[in-house]
């Protein structure tokens, strides 16, 4: 049996997010939507190929893409939360 690391790297994308988020919530903005997205797709891919035709790809694949949708998702709530709103949306 194998050791999972799917909290640990959950963990470490939603600081890297976080971090990126206070320091330009504009760049974050970006990156969160781009990497997100390119993420859903790449999900979506597989499970339709998954569907098409069995694979035999480990479960801890589809865990990691899906955490890795969940954390720029995460880091933008908590900062939200935190900050109240975009401070590039206000103009300051």
């Amino acid at each position: 049996m194998t050791k999972s690391y799917l909290p640990e790297i959950f963990l470490g994308e939603f600081l890297l997010y976080l971090i990126l988020w206070l320091w330009n919530d504009y760049l974050a903005t970006l990156i969160s939507l781009v990497f997100a997205g390119i993420f859903i797709l790449i999900l979506l891919i597989s499970l339709i190929v998954e569907w098409v035709e069995r694979s035999n790809v480990p479960a801890w694949y589809y865990r990691f893409m899906s955490i890795s949708i969940l954390a720029p998702l995460a880091a933008t709530l908590i900062y939200l939360l935190i900050n109240g709103g975009l401070n590039w949306m206000n103009g300051s």
